[in-house]
């Protein structure tokens, strides 16, 4: 299943980054690529997400963004990291993890695609500043949502 959900996220980049959307070409943000691939790939959602903030989840030090990967994606298998896969970041030391991707290429030069503010999505190198602050893997369901 892997090549359809690489195919579905190279489809946005180019998407500008807008906080809490989630529309291929007007405009997503991280979890909102996650949330159209899903759409584009497997079909309707099983959960839209409450409104919230840039900074949610940080006050309360709650890893609301792991739980809820957890509980609607699956653990990926251990290994590299592999085209299709959902990687979860922690953007700093400390912080909660809230960053999502989905590696575009595995192997010896790795890709991700990703939406971050001030960026359109963006396929960029999955170079060693970014794979040290990977700290979860997931992979999408295969139609058992």
């Amino acid at each position: 299943m892997s090549a359809p959900i690489v195919a579905a996220a190279r489809a946005w980049i180019g998407t500008p980054y807008i906080h809490q959307a989630s529309t291929r070409g007007a405009g997503t943000d991280c979890l909102g690529l996650i949330r159209g691939v899903w759409r584009d790939v497997i079909g309707a959602e099983p959960l839209v997400p409450p409104p919230y903030t840039a900074d949610w989840s940080e006050p309360q030090r709650s890893e609301d963004l792991w739980r809820a990967a957890r509980r609607h994606l699956r653990d990926a298998p251990p290994g590299p990291p592999a085209p299709g896969q959902v990687l979860l970041f922690r953007m700093r030391d400390g912080a909660v993890a809230k960053h999502l991707g989905i590696v575009g290429q595995g192997g010896a030069a790795p890709t991700f695609i990703h939406a971050f503010a001030g960026h359109a999505v963006v396929e960029n190198a999955l170079s060693a500043p970014w794979r040290r602050r990977v700290v979860a893997r997931f992979t999408f369901p295969e139609g058992d949502t």
